[in-house]
């Protein structure tokens, strides 16, 4: 898989994992939803395994598909359209994440 797929299924994991329980406390819902939570938090830890960079960088890029992908779930989910200053927000952290992302190999230097 490649790695943009893999960010988004990997954000869309954790962000459910923390929607549900939210849900939950918030909005009264059933309690039943912290079990697809846990299993929706599970797979998020699975997923960041499969990325191919050191755990540190991946972390550091991924946050900036985190970002894209809770704003899109703001509008999805939330009903809530983003403004300007989101989708400003969302660019920035994502030329970071591709500056952390798709840097060129390490030549050798440790």
């Amino acid at each position: 898989m490649s790695t943009i797929p893999l960010f988004v299924l990997t954000a869309v994991a954790e962000i459910l994992g923390c929607y549900l329980p939210y849900r939950w406390l918030r909005e009264g819902a059933s309690a039943w939803l912290l079990v697809p939570a846990a299993m929706s938090l599970a797979a998020f830890a699975w997923l960041l395994t499969l990325h191919p960079q050191a755990a540190g960088r991946t972390y550091a890029a991924y946050g900036g598909v985190y970002i894209a992908v809770a704003v899109l779930w703001l509008w999805a989910v939330d009903g809530i359209r983003p403004t300007p200053w989101d989708w400003a927000g969302v660019a920035l952290t994502l030329s970071g994440m591709a500056v952390i992302a798709f840097q060129p190999a390490a030549g050798g230097a440790g």
